[in-house]
């Protein structure tokens, strides 16, 4: 009997697991072979603090301390350029404001990522503040908090039953069957699947497509230092990974559960888009996948016991913010099944619990 069960062991999962070890026992129950195999191990790794609704960007923000410094920190420089043609200025005056960009000019951009195409691009705006994660590190450290606090983290356990009993849940897995006092659903695009497993009411969590393409340097270029190069309503985006250019067109594309892959013709649009403001024509496309990002019907994350259901804990919706929304998120997970204060404001917390979608 442990005190905590957590499906998913996704960044959602092992966060929760790590704050919830310091009060009881924690066992994560991961379906694949590995942990962050779906979309926590295909995310674009990118800290914008100023990415997203209110309350993700309160959590982003509370979540800056740990990335910056916890366990000598996460993060590295990468930066972020904004770019758009002269019939995107509207949209792109929006986008500075929201992100909280400063415009450059043409050929500060042009010295930021050489193959901005000074014929199509009539405005730019960068900041510097944007940053890399270390995803996998972050993955594995909070992995081995829970096993450090005497939790287990069990891959290959794909859960095919849940049964509520007098003494608590019991879970059972391809991998045997496991019992605790309380259940928390990281289960990301499945989240829904494992409430109605559960016997809760979902909560209306949607998954939707996100592709990605990696491309050879473009034109022989250096991308190393290069800021993340977005369109304007993150149309697309484009962003260096060891020596290459992941490039996504940022597709958000309603679906089920599944083990994601990109669609072609999505991935071309995207790809045209890309192309549209640089000078370097995409030639070769090495690999592509997908992954999924899971909302609510807010867009906003899910964190909390089900009002329903006190000892169901949601941990879902995290949407493309998963990774720096962690630290926060855990933590007032956390915070709220011991009762303890949060240190984020009551007006957030409520725009986060799960009692405002009943």
């Amino acid at each position: 009997m442990s005190d905590f069960i957590v499906i998913g062991g996704g960044i959602a999962g092992l966060s929760a697991g790590a704050r919830l070890s310091a009060q009881g026992t924690v066992t994560v129950l991961e379906a694949e072979d590995g942990i962050g195999y779906h979309a926590s191990g295909r995310s674009a790794a990118l800290y914008e603090a100023n990415y997203g609704k209110p309350a993700i960007v309160a959590l982003s923000v509370a979540s800056g301390d740990y990335h910056h410094n916890a366990n000598g920190g996460y993060l590295t420089p990468r930066g972020l350029l904004l770019v758009a043609s002269a019939a995107q200025e509207a949209a792109f005056r929006e986008d500075v404001d929201d992100l909280s960009l400063a415009p450059v000019s043409l050929e500060q951009s042009r010295s930021m990522v050489p193959i901005v195409n000074p014929d199509t691009v009539a405005f730019a705006a960068h900041h510097d503040s944007a940053r890399d994660i270390d995803t996998d590190r972050m993955l594995q450290d909070f992995a081995r908090v829970i096993r450090g606090n005497g939790g287990t983290v069990l891959t290959r356990a794909k859960v095919t039953s849940i049964n509520r009993a007098d003494t608590g849940w019991q879970v059972g897995t391809t991998g045997g069957t496991h019992t605790a006092h309380n259940l928390v659903n990281a289960a990301g695009a499945w989240a829904d699947e494992i409430a109605i497993m559960a016997g809760v009411t979902p909560i209306g969590i949607t998954p939707y497509r996100r592709s990605m393409a990696r491309l050879p340097a473009p034109g022989g270029h250096d991308v190393t230092g290069w800021p993340m190069l977005m369109g304007v309503n993150e149309s697309w985006y484009a962003k260096p990974d060891a020596g290459k250019l992941l490039v996504s067109p940022a597709d958000q594309d309603a679906t089920h559960p599944h083990d994601a892959f990109a669609d072609d013709m999505v991935l071309a649009e995207g790809l045209a888009r890309y192309e549209e403001m640089v000078t370097e024509p995409v030639t070769r496309v090495e690999t592509n996948w997908a992954g999924l990002r899971s909302f609510a019907p807010d867009r906003v994350l899910v964190l909390g016991p089900d009002p329903a259901q006190r000892d169901f804990i949601w941990c879902a919706g995290q949407g493309g913010y998963g990774f720096q929304t962690a630290p926060a998120a855990s933590q007032l997970l956390a915070d709220l099944v011991a009762g303890t204060p949060s240190e984020l404001g009551a007006d957030i917390v409520a725009l986060l619990s799960p009692e405002r979608l009943r």
